[in-house]
């Protein structure tokens, strides 16, 4: 008995301890979990997610949400791992997986930021794509010290300048080339649909030389001092404000949302329709995380859809949501084929 009661005092010490350490010693994993929602059709504090200038709206009564995932603890313990793993809420993974090795927590917000950001550019390109506005030469941001500051704006369309038309980047490149630093140029424009133009005195292209690398050629010409892109350029224009929201994620459910409000459609006939995936300006879907997490949060609001990028539908349907509609999407046609089955009361084609 003495030896029996030895060995299990033992035991339950080593069972104490073991316990101890399980609930105090961290481990590198977070634990994620379904995060908010938002209504791109609708607002946030009385603010729009989504707001049109110079075109009116589509009246909506649906809804096209995106969902998230949030990070709901860092550093867990080893027992609060081991029951994420067991929790169909939660997902358990590798602290590198949300905040890279050698980037700071803001720099990875920052960093996810940014990739929203371009999910937004990409949205917007899309959206204006489908409607078959012709793409030109958009500015989409004043560089510091901009000769252009107060003659250009985000937004313009480049016609011009100095009466040679500037299609696309290289054609301005080319005709900025040719012109003298400190020339006064025309520049031609349009503006929610505006003809208009503006008088800008050009900088040297030689004065921004120092942001290239040592052994490349020196610039010659001009520069107009705004930061341009090609894409799409429609009569009206869109901005977008979601500001607790990080990676490329939403840029499907931004698209949609856009082109309820200018397409003259109302593409959900009224029903909540939550969805994700990526997109690019030619309107691809791609893969996101957390497929299952942004399911829950889905059914969790009601959803009668949830659109589901092609690549993520084995992930979406081993989930813990397997009542939720869905459909499967790969491109931005496909998306919008669902929504049209929906409204007809057909049953769009899922994963």
């Amino acid at each position: 008995m003495t030896r029996r009661m030895a060995v299990l005092s033992v035991g339950v010490v080593l069972l104490v301890v073991f316990g101890v350490l399980g609930a105090a010693v961290p481990v590198p994993y977070v634990a994620q979990v379904p995060g908010p929602t938002f209504n791109t059709l609708g607002e946030i504090d009385g603010e729009p997610i989504i707001t049109v200038e110079g075109l009116e709206r589509t009246e909506a009564e649906g809804e096209l949400t995106l969902t998230t995932v949030g990070v709901s603890r860092a550093g867990l313990s080893l027992v609060e791992a081991v029951q994420g793993w067991f929790d169909d809420e939660v997902s358990v993974v590798p602290e590198e997986t949300v905040y890279p090795a050698g980037r700071s927590e803001e720099e990875t917000r920052e960093a996810n930021r940014q990739a929203f950001l371009t999910s937004e550019e990409a949205a917007e390109a899309a959206a204006l794509a489908e409607l078959g506005h012709p793409v030109k030469v958009v500015v989409r941001g004043l560089s510091e010290d901009s000769p252009a500051e107060g003659q250009l704006q985000e937004g313009d369309a480049i016609e011009a300048v100095d009466g040679r038309p500037t299609p696309d980047l290289g054609t301005l490149d080319t005709v900025l080339r040719a012109i003298p630093g400190g020339s006064e140029v025309t520049v031609a424009y349009t503006r929610l649909g505006e003809a208009g133009s503006a008088t800008v005195t050009t900088r040297s292209a030689a004065d921004a030389d120092g942001d290239l690398p040592a052994d490349a050629e020196p610039r010659e010409g001009s520069l107009l001092g705004v930061l341009v892109r090609e894409q799409p350029a429609a009569p009206f224009d869109v901005d977008i404000a979601v500001e607790d929201v990080g990676g490329p994620s939403a840029g499907l459910m931004l698209t949609l949302g856009i082109l309820d409000m200018v397409g003259g459609t109302d593409l959900t006939g009224g029903a909540t329709v939550a969805g994700t995936g990526t997109i690019d300006a030619e309107g691809r879907v791609g893969p996101i995380g957390g497929i299952q997490l942004k399911m829950i949060a889905a059914a969790e609001i009601g959803a009668e859809l949830f659109l589901v990028p092609a690549d993520n539908c084995a992930e979406a349907l081993a989930g813990p949501e397997p009542q939720l509609p869905t459909a499967r999407v790969a491109t931005l046609d496909d998306a919008l084929t669902a929504l049209e089955d929906l409204r007809a009361g057909r049953t769009p084609a899922p994963c």
